[in-house]
């Protein structure tokens, strides 16, 4: 196990020679109806899933009265204004009670985002074990601290970022817990393959080697989170809904179950995958090598003692016994021990060197 770099989230170890940590962003993806959220909760737990992740705001502290009260009439509103959509759109607290104890029956760790300090402050009570802090907080440092005291892991997204916002929030969160996974990310919903800057992951993982990197990946495909899991990521964020026709910004872009489920089993085989680098045969290649491969066998029929010329061999399948191709250019010029019918095996016991007598070899 490499040593420094890992992350414990609720009796699961995340680290660079471990399995990925998949985490099912349900967001508000449950339009604010608990039986829809729960149905969610089974289905990412289904598909094998580490954990769901939900939202939570406080949104009469979280927003100035002019935006909460702005009108918001669109496609994808839940209410006149944008107060009145976003509070359509959040759970009531014994929601997120019974939610929590349903995922713990269910043996999937639910945790969530904490948009404020209020919010903060309920997810503690509620005694999630992990904590996510939005890019819209990337330089949020009194939030950080605040969340940082709870003494929980923290997944830090960092999409519309700088190093040097990130930089900030590392130093102001490190001090106060040092459980922290800083998440690549890219704001943008959804995200074109072309802005996800996967190398940041690299990047991230130089100017951090205690901790582990991962991605908030908002592409609608999954390829680009194994893509991500290559390049050192271990934690994979990726938003996730029952209904890509369901009402609502981010359903279009969110995995089903069905990509779920692929996602992370193509994740599971990475590792495995990837092998230990040594290059050598496998048993599994015998049977296919023998059928396809090739040997050296006789050309036409040769008497013992014939001395071997390149034409009196051929280079057939299959490769059951006897000498490889690679061999010709050695036992061409030595004497036959016996003969040979056609398509006999050529095999170094037939052999032996063809000495000439010494007095034609003095001439």
């Amino acid at each position: 196990m490499s040593a420094g770099r890992m992350l414990t989230v609720d009796g699961v170890d995340i680290h660079d020679d471990g399995e990925c940590y998949v985490i099912a962003e349900i967001g508000h993806n449950h339009q604010g109806e608990l039986e829809k959220a729960k149905a969610l909760v089974h289905a990412a737990h289904e598909c094998g899933a580490n954990a769901v992740k939900f939202q939570k705001r406080s949104n009469r502290a979280l927003y100035t009265r002019d935006y909460y009260d702005q009108p918001y009439d669109n496609e994808f509103s839940f209410g006149r204004t944008y107060g009145e959509h976003r509070e359509a759109l959040e759970l009531e607290p014994a929601a997120y009670r019974e939610l929590h104890a349903y995922a713990r029956e269910l043996g999937i760790t639910f945790f969530a985002t904490a948009w404020d300090f209020a919010s903060a402050d309920f997810l503690a009570e509620l005694d999630v074990p992990a904590y996510k802090l939005a890019s819209g907080d990337l330089r949020n440092t009194p939030l950080q601290r605040y969340v940082a005291q709870f003494g929980k892991p923290i997944f830090l997204s960092t999409g519309g970022g700088t190093m040097e916002d990130i930089e900030r929030a590392a130093d102001a969160i490190l001090p106060l817990n040092p459980q922290l996974c800083v998440l690549q990310c890219t704001a943008a919903y959804p995200a074109e393959t072309e802005e996800l800057n996967l190398r940041v992951i690299g990047t991230l993982r130089d100017r951090f080697p205690e901790l582990v990197i991962g991605l908030s990946d908002h592409q609608s495909g999954i390829s680009m989170a194994l893509v991500a899991y290559m390049l050192g990521a271990r934690v994979i964020e990726k938003h996730f809904t029952l209904d890509h026709a369901w009402k609502g910004t981010d359903h279009a872009f969110s995995l089903m179950p069905d990509g779920m489920r692929r996602l992370v089993r193509d994740l599971r085989r990475v590792r495995p995958a990837m092998g230990d680098g040594v290059k050598r045969p496998l048993p599994v290649e015998q049977k296919p090598l023998e059928k396809m491969g090739k040997k050296l066998v006789a050309a036409r029929a040769l008497p013992a003692g014939h001395v071997l010329a390149a034409a009196d061999v051929a280079i057939k399948s299959p490769a059951d016994a006897g000498l490889p191709p690679y061999e010709l250019d050695r036992i061409v010029g030595m004497r036959l021990r016996r003969a040979l019918e056609v398509d006999d095996t050529v095999a170094l016991a037939d052999l032996e060197p063809a000495v000439e007598p010494v007095a034609a070899a003095q001439r």
